[in-house]
């Protein structure tokens, strides 16, 4: 079965993530690492980081992921907003490699007007120079950054399967660059994942794009608007125009046995732990 779990607050300390996690009833879990909306950020305290990593080590939870700042665009024309941006993402993947956290998950960028194809090689060109510049730790961790899918708001990069398969041909990093489907976003982008047709037709288009072996993460959200609206809108399991069969697909698929499914759903744990359950009653049993 996948690892069921949900987006987890760091307000009150990042080792206390883990707990939280646990008493929601995760089998994974998503992270800050710090505060998304701004760009300085204060370092990592030794004991935050051996009590994040003495918790999970304990904790039978899956492999964790971080989210990127919010702030960064790797596709940005402007020299000074890359640079800014790549800066930022060598410090996200220094504080996964320090916690010892596989996945860091970033939105492409967009693009400005500069065209598809100049900020897709944008994209490729920030992914390297960090990806290149970042020290191994300690922890042995090498962080992979996967590039979430995006619903096709303005300039933004990454709402065809094709965008996110062009730039992980460009990296010289191949290895260390995969992909997070985010259902409400390929669902607003005009993926139509809410019949079993739609969803497998949307899956052999990912497959021919980018590459199964590439998919790491899902980030399981319902779509408050409908089909192709270009309209980034949460909403719980089932309350949206994805509806429950559509998450039943995803749930069920074999393909994505023991892949972290990370809820980003509206309402808190109360509301996670709900959206949980209904994803498990989805499950269906040997």
């Amino acid at each position: 079965m996948p690892l069921l779990g949900a987006h987890i607050s760091i307000a009150e300390g990042i080792q206390c993530s883990v707990t939280r996690a646990l008493e929601i009833g995760c089998g994974s879990f998503q992270i800050f690492t710090r505060n998304q909306r701004r760009w300085k950020a204060s370092q990592l305290k030794e004991e935050e980081i051996s009590g994040f990593k003495d918790l999970l080590a304990g904790s039978g939870l899956g492999p964790v992921l971080a989210h990127g700042s919010y702030l960064m665009n790797l596709a940005a024309p402007d020299d000074s907003m890359f640079d800014r941006s790549v800066a930022a993402l060598i410090d996200e993947l220094s504080r996964c490699s320090l916690l010892g956290i596989p996945y860091l998950v970033v939105h492409p960028g967009s693009h400005l007007g500069s065209g598809m194809k100049a900020g897709s090689g944008r994209v490729a060109e920030g992914l390297d120079m960090a990806l290149n510049s970042l020290e191994p730790s300690d922890t042995g961790c090498r962080p992979m950054v996967l590039l979430e899918t995006t619903a096709g708001q303005g300039s933004g990069i990454g709402s065809r399967f094709e965008e996110l398969g062009l730039i992980c041909g460009q990296t010289l990093f191949p290895d260390r660059v995969g992909v997070c489907i985010d259902t409400c976003h390929i669902f607003a982008a005009g993926y139509d994942i809410s019949t079993r047709p739609g969803y497998r037709d949307t899956m052999e288009l990912f497959e021919d794009s980018v590459g199964m072996d590439r998919l790491k993460a899902i980030h399981l959200n319902d779509s408050l608007k409908g089909v192709g609206t270009k309209v980034d809108r949460h909403a719980n399991i089932g309350e949206g125009k994805i509806g429950r069969e559509g998450f039943r697909t995803f749930v069920n698929d074999r393909r994505f046995e023991r892949m972290p499914m990370i809820l980003e759903t509206p309402g808190g744990d109360a509301a996670y732990r709900k959206d949980l359950s209904m994803l498990r009653s989805l499950l269906m049993r040997p």
